[in-house]
């Protein structure tokens, strides 16, 4: 039986506790014993790290000490797998650099609706209707194999990143008159980092449980958990 370590907290708006628990049974199910932490001290804890296969992480912003940061690292480098979607995996610890680098992206800005489709204050206005792209020279691999392009109503990503990722799935943000950008710009919305002996999985759809249950997005997540685990 593999172990599987939960860790989970930080912004309260991206439901750590409700969107974990959407893949907890999936876990189990999966053969995993699962580990449940609400506290980013078992990253420092080299005794429960080297025996974690797998860390799912939904921890929105927050602060990540030098020691749990240099703890989840190690691991990821001796073959442990990190994996999380949306602001969980690519907004966290925005002042930790070396989290940045394993990671390899950040979140940047979800662009509103257009100015005269906005409510004030209305959580809402960041709902854009969008389309998650599967990248073709990629479509084999096992995360997306048999899917296609798939659109979503919810927040779109846009992420700043390097080259080193595989992406597997992209998103395209357009370019608008009430818009600072003069062009459309293409982020990566799914992708894996082979980091030392682990792997890294990352998805940006997911801000809110309704999202994680689209089927397309549950079923890339659920393999990418199975993908990036020892």
């Amino acid at each position: 039986m593999r172990n599987a370590l939960v860790v989970r907290g930080g912004w309260s708006g991206h439901a750590p506790v409700e969107s974990t628990g959407l893949f907890l049974p999936f876990l189990r199910d999966a053969g995993f014993e699962v580990r449940v932490s609400e506290s980013l001290d078992v990253y420092a804890d080299a005794d429960a790290m080297a025996g974690t296969d797998l860390v799912v992480q939904c921890w929105t912003m927050g602060e990540i000490g030098a020691d749990e940061l240099a703890g989840l690292t190690a691991a990821v480098r001796a073959g442990t797998g990190f994996a999380g979607w949306h602001g969980g995996i690519v907004d966290a610890f925005r002042s930790g650099s070396d989290y940045l680098h394993l990671v390899g992206g950040q979140f940047a800005t979800h662009p509103s609706r257009p100015a005269d489709e906005c409510v004030a204050g209305a959580q809402e206005n960041n709902y854009l209707r969008h389309r998650i792209e599967i990248v073709p020279e990629r479509a084999d691999h096992p995360i997306v194999d048999g899917l296609a392009d798939f659109e979503l109503e919810t927040e779109q990503y846009w992420v700043l990143t390097d080259g080193y990722s595989d992406v597997l799935a992209t998103t395209t943000h357009p370019a608008r008159p009430d818009q600072p950008w003069h062009r459309p710009v293409t982020c990566p919305a799914v992708w894996t980092r082979e980091w030392g002996a682990g792997r890294v999985f990352v998805a940006t759809p997911g801000h809110q449980p309704d999202v994680l249950a689209d089927p397309n997005v549950r079923t890339i997540v659920e393999r990418g958990l199975l993908w990036a685990a020892r």
